[in-house]
């Protein structure tokens, strides 16, 4: 999937506005026009580089700013604000970091996702979501396709916006 295709079904899932959008973006510590949004919005050809559209690092910190737009902060235990996480730090981590992130910032649980991966028609037990959900260093980690991605936000956006 291209960075930009997450960005846009998330945008679609979630139902959010050009404003939010910069907002998020903002939070995520990236500040951007209205014009350079919707040119990352824009559908990219099947053939494009994946990163044409949205950087890598942009998308996280997309994802950044959307968790501290529905958490807020986070913060440690003596109040002080900790910084997000880049955890992208190579192509085959996009997809698994993406679902940790929206996990995080919706606080869905592992059923939630096993749902979300049902309504799209895509079966995925919870010892396999578990392994996606793993640290890239741990020995059972396994790496998220691009169809587990792709049918994740398709089961969001059909239990967020409706089958029609």
């Amino acid at each position: 999937m291209n960075h930009n295709d997450i960005l846009i079904r998330l945008r679609y899932t979630f139902d959010i506005k050009d404003s939010d959008m910069l907002d998020i973006f903002a939070l995520g510590g990236l500040t951007l026009t209205l014009e350079a949004l919707r040119g990352i919005l824009k559908k990219q050809e099947p053939d494009t580089a994946r990163d044409q559209a949205l950087s890598r690092e942009n998308l996280e910190r997309f994802l950044n700013g959307f968790i501290i737009s529905q958490r807020g902060v986070k913060r440690d235990k003596d109040g002080q604000e900790i910084p997000a996480t880049f955890d992208m730090t190579s192509d085959a981590l996009i997809n698994n970091v993406t679902i940790k992130k929206i996990k995080i910032a919706m606080t869905y649980t592992t059923d939630h996702l096993q749902d979300f991966l049902a309504q799209s028609g895509k079966t995925v037990s919870t010892s396999e979501l578990s392994a996606i959900l793993r640290n890239k260093n741990h020995r059972n980690y396994k790496p998220a396709g691009d169809q587990i991605l792709r049918n994740m936000l398709k089961g969001m956006a059909l239990d967020y916006r409706g089958k029609s």
